[in-house]
């Protein structure tokens, strides 16, 4: 199980890699709100916190053969950031996308000097394509979402929420595989309550937890991108089942879509569809903050910049 503690680790050992983001108050006194902008990290989204994890753990440990590097599958973010810690530790890496990943990802996993490989239609097609030249190759393995290095790398968000401001007591953050949701449920355990949102089209999260198991689901929508698993992470289950201080919720596709263009109009934040699905929860009504002191985490903003202002 994860625990707060494989955070505070992870924060020590990503130190200096990653940048510690903004937290910035727009809300009212009468609802207070901060957004957490993690769409100016490394690479345009919040994952580089737990490929260097990951990756900077395996080489410790001495799991990293520098001349085979990483390999990694992904929707588009996740690729992202395993191309840029293998970069900066200087060791190749393979990334496998589905062939629908925009190509504004692609080109830029290509810019920090990583072999793409297109594959299938979803990412479960990209990921077994990726396991199996791990196997292969013997390259190391850094999943988009899973395990606990990359959870505990991502949990680091909360607490840079909670340090820079103590009176936040609920956080919200989209789920897809459920990495970060993982990572910030062990880092705010006893200290904030998490609103974890996913479009309906893809629940993976709400599914597994009315099944009481892990479950696959279709895959469809604005934000399959970047949300797009099939099945919530064995991490992010196990601690969810029994978190006391999480509530789950659903949002359509149009709402996706209106937050992200509130985000734009309102802020002049770019986001892509998966960042904006949280901050959705909040415009579409679906949860109501009833006097608490709310963080939204806008993650990542790896988007086409026509497609916005529409």
């Amino acid at each position: 199980m994860i625990t707060r503690d494989d955070v505070l680790t992870a924060g020590n050992r990503i130190r200096g890699r990653v940048r510690r983001t903004p937290l910035v108050q727009v809300g009212t006194p009468d609802r207070p709100l901060w957004l957490k902008c993690e769409f100016l990290q490394h690479t345009g989204c919040f994952k580089p916190r737990g490929s260097f994890n990951r990756v900077l753990s395996a080489r410790d440990r001495g799991d990293l053969d520098p001349a085979i590097g990483v390999v990694a599958a992904s929707g588009g973010n996740a690729g992202l950031s395993t191309a840029y810690a293998a970069a900066a530790v200087g060791v190749p890496a393979s990334v496998f996308v589905p062939e629908t990943a925009p190509a504004v990802k692609v080109s830029r996993i290509e810019s920090y000097g990583a072999k793409v490989h297109l594959v299938g239609r979803e990412y479960a097609e990209a990921y077994e394509a990726a396991v199996a030249f791990a196997e292969q190759s013997g390259a190391l393995f850094c999943h988009a979402h899973d395990g606990l290095e990359i959870s505990a790398g991502a949990g680091t968000i909360a607490e840079e929420i909670l340090s820079d401001e103590p009176a936040i007591d609920t956080i919200l953050l989209a789920v897809g595989g459920g990495g970060m949701l993982a990572g910030t449920l062990a880092s705010a355990a006893g200290r904030a309550r998490v609103v974890a949102v996913e479009p309906r089209n893809i629940p993976t999260l709400d599914a597994a937890l009315r099944a009481g198991a892990r479950v696959d689901v279709p895959v469809s929508g604005v934000a399959a991108d970047s949300l797009g698993a099939r099945v919530i992470a064995e991490t992010a289950f196990e601690i969810a089942q029994d978190a006391p201080h999480l509530e789950n919720l659903l949002v359509d596709d149009h709402d996706i879509i209106a937050a992200r263009e509130a985000l734009w109009s309102e802020y002049r934040i770019a986001a892509e569809h998966g960042a904006a699905t949280a901050y959705a929860a909040l415009t579409s009504g679906a949860y109501r903050p009833e006097g608490r002191n709310i963080a939204v985490i806008v993650c990542g903003a790896n988007t086409p910049l026509e497609t916005l202002g529409r």
